[in-house]
């Protein structure tokens, strides 16, 4: 079973955007509990769905599927949830590959650093512009922020 293994980090400056690649995301929730969470994603001309079901804090089992363009714009307009748009900056430091997330709309102001590892205790070398972390904060999932934006907190 396919399994994510994350850990995500508040940016604290922009410096990652020096050697970064960048794409616009949109996507939202078709469904989301505490243990579970349907996501269909337009990235570009890209368009999946996703399953993630909750294994612990740091661990998802993770599904991901493309699926056609038209089927996911019609998805997303689906969603009881706000839909999440961000601009995902695709950085690479010392071996390893982040994404980092600026969200705009009711989430704006909001910057988060993502990177996903092999191991769950895999040790990493942390980039100057990381701040804390918000790994055990589910505030900060996406799925969260559909339900709650960060506007609001």
């Amino acid at each position: 079973m396919p399994l994510e293994i994350e850990r995500k980090f508040l940016v604290v400056s922009d410096d990652y955007r020096l050697t970064a690649k960048l794409v616009d995301i949109k996507q939202a929730y078709l469904s989301v509990d505490d243990n579970m969470a349907i996501r269909i994603r337009v990235e570009g001309i890209q368009a999946s769905i996703n399953i993630k079901s909750k294994k612990s804090e740091r661990v998802n089992h993770e599904f991901e599927y493309v699926i056609p363009l038209d089927e996911a714009q019609f998805l997303i307009k689906m969603s009881p949830y706000l839909i999440i748009e961000k601009t995902r900056y695709l950085v690479e430091y010392k071996g390893k590959s982040w994404e980092v997330d600026e969200f705009h709309g009711d989430n704006e102001g909001l910057t988060v650093a993502e990177i996903e590892l092999d191991e769950e205790n895999e040790e990493f070398d942390m980039p100057s512009w990381l701040g804390d972390e918000v790994t055990a904060d589910y505030r900060y999932l996406n799925s969260s922020l559909a339900k709650q934006p960060f506007r609001s907190w």
